[in-house]
């Protein structure tokens, strides 16, 4: 199965090791799903994360930069080659959508799930980290 991760997920991940997205993020790979990444979601990870407010403490930016290229390695790299813009009121929350669709993705996870509205016409569902983990617990 195939998910995409919104940014916000990462950015949680870094600020604590206690959460769900922690949890997902130190878990991969896993045999259970697999994330898409597209070159313009990966973009956005590295601007995002390597602020100086997400940079866990006792790291630097090339020390994320460096976890997100591990993100990358093992990550289903993702060609977009439509464009549903616009769909959502955010541009990048569009991004992610695009690659989601394009993977043919079944879960987008993301803290903001509803700023995901309306993208069950694809077929995807907006889940929190904390409902993925149910999700993927629940199956056999």
């Amino acid at each position: 199965m195939l998910i995409v991760l919104d940014t916000s997920v990462l950015v949680a991940a870094a600020r604590s090791r206690r959460g769900a997205s922690f949890e997902i993020v130190a878990g991969l790979p896993d045999r259970r799903f697999k994330t898409a990444l597209s070159v313009a979601l990966y973009t956005e990870w590295q601007a995002v994360l390597t602020r100086p407010e997400h940079v866990p403490p006792g790291l630097d930016a090339g020390d994320v930069l460096a976890f997100l290229r591990y993100l990358a390695s093992v990550s289903h790299l993702q060609d977009i080659h439509y464009l549903w813009r616009p769909f959502l009121r955010d541009p990048d929350d569009d991004m992610v959508l695009e690659c989601a669709v394009a993977a043919g993705c079944r879960y987008l996870v993301t803290h903001n799930v509803n700023d995901f509205r309306r993208i069950d016409v694809f077929g995807i569902e907006a889940l929190t980290p904390a409902d993925f983990l149910r999700q993927l617990r629940s199956q056999p």
